[in-house]
């Protein structure tokens, strides 16, 4: 059995060496990257050869990638790079990468074509300016092979050790028994589907309830799957803490699931048995940076940190000492224990954790490190060419994320600040942008305005702002300028999302009324003004990432109705779906549609004191816990006070803005088996989905709000965005009617955790009567009616 590695892959483990050097080299972006290749092939002759695939042998490594372009009338082979800033800046370490690549490119050609001789040209395109810099040398075959001998013979005992880890992995996972002695109703449902279409090779949208263990069920399959479809790797991809929690805990289950080594078949491969008592699977948990940096007052290059310093030149012995650790016994690579094994070595955590990405089974992490518009995960996959299988858990949060992940603001208020404190270098480049801003709402007479296209002449002065401040921060890498970085950020995204700019996503700007009356540049009359590129249908950017996946497992209690989220996410054309049956009944769940209240935004007050007075009956009839929903922290103040003083008697604890980690535990902790009271919560916040409380700790919910979004400018914008990609019909439901139900059966979802809990749920306003929103309500949900003053239910 041949071990498959990349070019890119062997030459970074083999020819790093020295510091971590993160001094201020701004990265191009993918796109810019592809861009910049595309541009440097289209100045070629016709003779050209573009992204050329090249494949050799040396013992047990195959090595494969592609070559940017040869051409074969000079007989030059090409690597092409992009950058920004100052060629000369450019650590060494990292040109020294590049050749080791084009060497190995070099050898891979000359072997392929019978070559004796090559000339070999790094070729460094300027992002900003597109001028090219060539760096070209002259090579014999004999010498790239003896290049090319050496560092495949550095990586061979590495690759060997590889090779039987995944030998004893594939062996291990093909007799993985599932963790407990029966599926959990439903749960076998979504194993089966999330296996088939794993076998498929096509992307499933799964909907099943709380309770079912749909972790377990997921993430079960998947690794059964990875030996027969020759995955590489298993990314399960999490919107919130808990969720990558959920699915450690699931794992270290699973991996406690094997059965005994006298039990395992032999391994084809080298015909004898793989004797453990464990799964050997390597799983990375993935934490944000500034959740795991050690020294967060200092830079990352060897001149600060002293876990960068000489990092490449430690991080051999701390990646073995990593793998080692995760392939002995029921052991993962988690935060703390990467922290452990970091610090033994002296190496950065963070950059660690990025680097064992590529020797791992399963990886941990946010949503981000595969779908954002840098994201690690996604161009890992691209430039080593994994096979991957993706799970997204708790999906329904996806629109929302990946929005963001997609949008762009540049806030004049931030532009004055930074001049304010900017260097003499820069300080009329960004007065000259201010001039722009200006010229751009001088005009516009409401506070909020949408434009059908983007400003030219501002595009042009900021990208001119971002190449004096890249020149300036590249000749100063030490200076540390928390402002200026943020803003150049800020900027750098903004130019981006411009360039991508389609009918996807809004233009808009929004004027503040402070008008500033002075005598600087930045202070002539004019108020500031916030410019937005909103992302509203995220599908474009998404696609790629589905695709570039061998599977996609999506999967969430409310992923209804199905069309909404394949639109807006751009899931492809034969993505399955299913709708795992609920193991709940209606005979655990009272659920009761209180018709004559109306909580809209006219008629709240006169809604606060039926509700206290139903939550109140409720209370006193079934002594318990309960959560409040309602639609603001305006509404929820106003409830509170009116229940705290005509019901003192009854406990009571309420949700308050920007609450820290603390206060959100000590929110939580009051929800115990052996106490009652209500706790009043905002829908849609942390309290409203990625809670667990079962049994005794929670029994009833009262949810005052369908949850529509406000309706306002952007929302309506969005509304018309949506009615022009999907149709008229869809334009009020996918921008309210769907989002604010999502979150209605979210909350509902808090009171039924597990078949024995029994509960009660009131949904408290005229529409929730209505047979359009009672459709997007879960069918083992038996709705009932109710009067608020009566307090008596009718059938629905």
């Amino acid at each position: 059995m041949k071990y498959v590695v990349a070019v890119r892959a062997l030459c970074e483990f083999t020819a790093k060496h020295g510091d971590l050097d993160l001094r201020f080299t701004p990265s191009p972006s993918a796109a810019e990257g592809i861009a910049g290749h595309a541009l440097v092939a289209s100045r070629r002759g016709k003779d050209y050869q573009a992204e050329l695939s090249l494949s050799g042998e040396y013992k047990t490594l195959q090595i494969r990638g592609r070559a940017d372009g040869y051409d074969p009338v000079q007989n030059l082979l090409e690597e092409v790079k992009t950058f920004r800033g100052d060629l000369h800046a450019m650590p060494h370490n990292r040109r020294n990468l590049h050749w080791a690549q084009l060497k190995i490119y070099g050898w891979l050609l000359c072997c392929e074509k019978g070559i004796e001789d090559i000339h070999l040209s790094l070729v460094y395109l300027d992002i900003a300016s597109l001028q090219e810099t060539p760096l070209t040398e002259h090579f014999t075959a004999a010498s790239l092979k003896e290049y090319f001998d050496m560092q495949c013979a550095h990586f061979l005992l590495w690759a060997e050790q590889e090779l039987a880890h995944r030998t004893a992995r594939d062996v291990a996972l093909s007799a993985l028994n599932f963790p407990y002695p029966n599926f959990r109703p439903g749960q076998r449902d979504l194993a089966e589907a999330v296996y088939k279409t794993a076998q498929a090779g096509i992307c499933l949208m799964a909907q099943a309830t709380t309770g079912i263990g749909k972790t377990v069920g997921t993430v079960f399959p998947l690794l059964k799957s990875m030996p027969k479809q020759r995955l590489d790797k298993l990314l399960f991809l999490a919107a919130k803490t808990p969720g990558r929690k959920l699915a450690l805990d699931a794992l270290a289950l699973i991996r406690h699931g094997m059965p005994p080594a006298t039990q395992l078949p032999q391994a084809a491969a080298c015909q004898k048995t793989i004797h453990v008592n464990f799964l050997p699977l390597r799983v990375l948990e993935l934490v944000a940076r500034d959740k795991s940096c050690e020294h967060p007052d200092k830079a990352c290059h060897g001149d600060s940190c002293p876990l960068a310093k000489g990092f490449y030149d430690r991080l051999p012995q701390a990646r073995m000492a990593a793998v080692q650790y995760a392939s002995a016994g029921a052991k993962m690579l988690d935060k703390a224990a990467l922290r452990e094994i970091a610090l033994v070595h002296h190496v950065c955590p963070y950059y660690l954790s990025q680097e064992l990405a590529t020797w791992s089974d399963v990886v941990v992490g946010d949503y981000n490190y595969y779908f954002d518009t840098s994201a690690m995960l996604y161009g890992m996959t691209s430039a080593y060419q994994w096979r991957v299988s993706v799970l997204v858990d708790e999906a329904h949060n996806m629109i929302e994320r990946a929005r963001k992940m997609y949008s762009a603001t540049l806030d004049q208020a931030q532009l004055h600040e930074v001049h304010a404190s900017a260097p003499k270098a820069i300080k009329g480049v960004l007065e000259r942008l201010n001039r722009n801003f200006n010229d751009l709402h001088q005009v516009q007479t409401q506070s909020y305005q949408v434009y059908p296209e983007l400003p030219v002449n501002f595009l042009k002065a900021l990208q001119l702002a971002i190449t004096r401040i890249t020149d300036f921060l590249v000749a100063n890498p030490t200076r540390i300028d928390g402002l200026l970085q943020g803003f150049y950020f800020e900027a750098l995204h903004f130019s981006r999302m411009a360039e991508a700019f389609g009918s996807h996503s809004l233009f808009d700007i929004s004027l503040n009324d402070d008008g500033e009356n002075g005598t600087s540049p930045f202070q002539a009359g004019h108020g500031c003004a916030t410019l937005n590129i909103r992302n509203v249908v995220p599908a474009p950017f998404l696609a790629p990432r589905f695709a570039a996946a061998h599977s996609v497992a999506l999967f969430s209690a409310t992923l209804s109705p199905q069309n909404y989220y394949a639109d807006t996410l751009g899931l492809p054309a034969d993505t399955a779906w299913v709708d795992v049956l609920s193991p709940f009944t209606s005979e655990q769940l009272q659920v009761g549609v209180v018709s004559d209240i109306s909580t809209r935004y006219r008629h709240r007050t006169s809604s606060l004191s039926p509700i206290v007075d139903l939550m109140a009956r409720q209370y006193v009839e079934k002594p318990g816990n309960y959560l409040a929903f309602s639609s603001s922290y305006d509404y929820l103040q106003n409830l509170t006070g009116l229940f705290r003083s005509r019901y003192p008697h009854i406990p009571m604890w309420e949700q308050t803005r920007h609450m820290n980690e603390n206060a959100r535990d000590e929110f939580l902790g009051r929800f115990t088996p052996n106490t009652s009271g209500i706790g009043f919560a905002v829908l849609g916040g942390s309290f409203a989905e990625g809670i667990d409380l079962p049994g005794d700790r929670l029994i009833g919910a009262f949810i005052a709000t369908l949850g529509l979004p406000q309706i306002n400018p952007v929302n309506e914008q969005i509304r018309q965005r949506m009615a022009a990609n999907f149709g008229a019909s869809r334009g009020y439901d996918y921008t309210y009617l769907y989002p604010g139900l999502q979150k209605v059966v979210q909350a509902a979802g808090r009171v039924i955790r597990t078949t024995s809990d029994r509960g009660v749920v009131y949904l408290i306003d005229d529409r929730f009567t209505r047979a359009e929103v009672q459709r997007l309500l879960p069918a083992w949900w038996q709705i009932r009616h109710m009067h608020a003053k009566s307090g008596g239910f009718t059938a629905a």
